[in-house]
């Protein structure tokens, strides 16, 4: 049996998180932009960051796993 838990949050968290996508933090003009679908150096390494702090805490701290097959 293998563990999709990890691939599905890696996948959601890649898009959710993507900058400038959903949503970009700093944004051009205000801190928080929506769907602006720009994005800068300083955006890219808020969004790495958030990405890996919250593949920590979902793979880590609460430990998902989803189990396909039978």
């Amino acid at each position: 049996m293998a563990d999709w838990g990890p691939v599905f949050t890696a996948v959601m968290l890649f898009i959710l998180l993507s900058p400038g996508l959903l949503i970009q933090i700093p944004g051009r003009s205000r801190y928080i932009e929506f769907s602006n679908f720009h994005t800068s150096g300083v955006s890219i390494l808020v969004h790495s960051v958030l990405y890996f702090a919250f593949m920590c805490i979902f793979l880590l701290a609460i430990g998902v796993h989803v189990y396909i097959g039978s």
